[in-house]
């Protein structure tokens, strides 16, 4: 009996000291994607991009017209050419829609890489910042809301910190 009354005892010692410490546990909220973008170099790299964007696309736009022209010239002529021309014409034809599909492939590649190249310091600059402010506040983490991903906070134990790290990252 008195084995059965001290287990009980450890039990609700237990768990009362597991209660207190779950209510101390403090923690942060935010939009990580809204702080992303209210840092001002966020939109120097977007417009670097962009710019980056357009002289892929205008590149891309030359090259299709370039085809569009020999495919033209090609169609017109295609009856008056020796059969030797006719084979060259296709070859050329397929290799430079071959070169086009590569290229549109590379530009795909490159526009992907030059926004992780750009968005890579400004997100390491925010980590920075959010181990700091979790720090400095005692947080025992810091949850990223974006895409529904908590979809309820209790606001007694959490803070949202948006504007706290908007601010800070300014």
């Amino acid at each position: 009996m008195k084995y059965d009354m001290r287990k009980y005892i450890f039990l609700l010692l237990f768990m009362t000291v597991t209660m207190a410490q779950a209510q101390t546990v403090k923690f942060g909220y935010l939009s990580y994607d809204a702080a992303l973008k209210s840092m001002p170099a966020y939109a120097a790299a977007q417009k670097d991009l962009e710019t980056f964007r357009q002289q892929c696309q205008a590149e891309l736009q030359r090259s299709e017209m370039e085809f569009s022209q020999k495919y033209e010239d090609f169609l017109e002529g295609q009856r008056d050419f020796a059969p030797s021309i006719l084979r060259k014409r296709q070859a050329e034809l397929v290799e430079m829609m071959q070169k086009n599909t590569a290229f549109k492939e590379e530009v795909a590649r490159l526009e992907k890489q030059a926004e992780q190249d750009a968005i890579a310091p400004l997100k390491d600059r925010l980590q920075r910042a959010l181990s700091r402010i979790g720090q400095e506040r005692g947080y025992a983490f810091i949850l990223n809301t974006d895409a529904n991903a908590v979809p309820y906070i209790n606001t007694e134990f959490g803070e949202n910190l948006n504007e706290i790290v908007i601010n800070y990252l300014k």
